[in-house]
C-alpha cells in the first residue's frame, strides 16, 4: 500500500482573504482607454497647446419699417411654419449674408483666403483644412465656420459674429457685412419704389398729356369759330332776337294804328321798310343760332364735347396726382431701414476656442458613447450565456 504524499504549493490567497495588488492600469478596460481617455487626451493637447486663438467681433442690428411693430415670439414662430403675421425683413439680410452672392461681394473687397488662412494658424482652424479645397465652393462652405448670424424673436434684433485670427480683420469683416446688408435693404427699397411710384408717375404723365391734347383741341375750335364760348354767343343771339321781335311787334302795332287812322299816310312806307329790315335781321340772327351746319346749335354740341373731354382729362390728372402722392407716402411708410443697435467691436482678447468647454464636451460625449456601448455589450454577453 503506497503512502499518500502531500505537496505544499504555497499559501492560498483567496482562502486567507488576501489578493495580490494589481496595477491600476490593468484594471482599466481597454475600451475605456480607446473610447474615452485617448480622445479626451488628444482634445486637451489640441485645445490647450495647438489650437490657435480666434478673435470674435460682434454686432447687433434690426431691420424694419418705421410703421412696422416689433415682432413677437408667436409671430416669428408662425412665420417659421409658413403662417405669416407680418414676417420680418431681417431674414432677407440673413440669407444674403450667408449666400454665395454675399461671400462673392465680400471677397471683392477683402482677401478672405488670406484672412481665414493666416500664417501661424493651426491646420484644423485655418482655411483650408486638410480635407478642404481652395475653390470658390470650398471658400463658401468654410465661410460658415467664421461668420454666424442669429435672430432673437422676442426683440427682433439680429446678432452677427465674425471670427478671425486678427482682431482688426474681425471688425473689418463685420463692418463690410453690415454694409452689404444695408446695400441690400436699399436695393429692396429702390425696387419697391420703382414698382409703385414709377407706375404712378407714368399714369400722371399720361393724364397730363391727355389734358394738353384736350386743351389744344378746344383752343383750335375757338380759333376756327372766332369766339371763346359758343354757348354764351348763342345766348346773346337769342337775347338779341327777343329784342328784335319786341321792336318788330311795336312797329307792326304802330303801322296798324297809322293804317287804321290814315290809310293813305306817307308814313306807312317808312314803317313798312323798317318792319322788313327788322324781319330780315331776325331771320339772320335765327340762322346764326340754328338751321345750318355752321350755326351755333351745331357748334355748341362740338364745344360741349371738347369741354367735357377737357374736364375729364383734368379729373384724370387730379386722380393720378393723388395716386402718386399716396404711392410716395406708402413708399416712405414702408421703407426698410437697417439700424445698428451695437456697432462691431474691436476684441482685445481671443474669444474662441473655449478650451475648457471643448475638452469637457469631448469627455462627456465619449463617456456617453462608452456607457451606451458597455450596456449593449453587457446585454449581448448576458444573452449569450442564457
Amino acid at each position: 500500500m503506497s503512502e499518500s504524499k502531500l505537496n505544499y504549493l504555497g499559501p492560498a490567497p483567496k482562502a486567507l482573504g488576501t489578493t495580490p495588488r494589481a496595477d491600476w492600469r490593468s484594471r482599466l478596460p481597454l475600451g475605456f482607454l480607446i473610447v474615452v481617455a485617448l480622445p479626451t487626451l488628444l482634445a486637451a493637447l489640441y485645445f490647450f497647446i495647438i489650437a490657435t486663438p480666434r478673435y470674435v467681433s460682434e454686432a447687433r442690428f434690426i431691420v424694419r419699417a418705421p410703421s412696422q411693430p416689433m415682432p413677437s415670439g408667436l409671430g416669428a414662430a408662425l412665420s417659421s411654419v409658413g403662417i405669416s403675421s407680418g414676417p420680418t425683413d431681417a431674414f432677407a439680410v440673413h440669407e444674403y449674408i450667408n449666400s454665395r452672392d454675399g461671400v462673392t461681394e465680400l471677397s471683392q473687397r477683402n482677401d478672405l483666403r488670406a484672412i481665414f488662412g493666416a500664417r501661424g494658424a493651426d491646420l484644423f482652424s485655418r482655411y483650408p483644412r486638410p480635407w478642404e479645397n481652395q475653390s470658390e465652393e470650398g471658400l463658401y462652405k468654410a465661410f460658415g465656420r467664421f461668420v454666424k448670424i442669429g435672430y432673437d424673436s422676442q426683440t427682433g434684433i439680429s446678432t452677427l459674429t465674425v471670427e478671425s485670427f486678427n482682431p482688426q480683420d474681425s471688425r473689418r469683416l463685420s463692418e463690410e457685412l453690415l454694409g452689404a446688408g444695408e446695400r441690400l435693404v436699399n436695393r429692396l427699397n429702390d425696387r419697391a419704389s420703382a414698382d409703385a411710384v414709377t407706375n404712378a408717375l407714368r399714369a400722371q404723365a399720361e393724364a397730363r398729356e391727355n389734358l394738353r391734347e384736350a386743351q389744344q383741341a378746344l383752343s383750335e375750335f375757338r380759333n376756327r369759330g372766332r369766339y371763346i364760348d359758343p354757348t354764351r354767343a348763342a345766348t346773346e343771339s337769342s337775347t338779341l332776337v327777343v329784342s328784335l321781335l319786341e321792336t318788330l311787334a311795336n312797329l307792326r302795332a304802330e303801322r296798324f294804328q297809322i293804317a287804321s287812322q290814315a290809310p293813305q299816310s306817307p308814313q306807312l312806307a317808312t314803317v313798312d321798310s323798317r318792319i322788313a329790315a327788322y324781319e330780315q335781321q331776325v331771320a339772320a340772327e335765327r340762322a346764326k343760332i340754328a338751321g345750318t351746319s355752321s350755326s351755333l346749335a351745331s357748334q355748341v354740341g362740338n364745344y360741349e364735347d371738347l369741354t367735357l373731354a377737357r374736364e375729364f382729362a383734368g379729373e384724370e390728372l387730379t386722380q393720378a396726382s393723388s395716386a402718386l402722392l399716396v404711392a410716395q407716402q406708402d413708399v416712405r411708410r414702408q421703407r426698410l431701414y437697417l439700424d445698428r443697435v451695437v456697432n462691431p467691436n474691436l476684441p482685445d482678447r481671443p474669444g474662441k476656442p473655449d478650451r475648457f468647454l471643448a475638452v469637457l464636451t469631448v469627455l462627456l460625449s465619449t463617456l456617453t458613447m462608452y456607457g451606451v456601448g458597455w450596456l449593449i455589450w453587457a446585454g449581448v454577453r448576458e444573452h449569450g450565456q442564457d
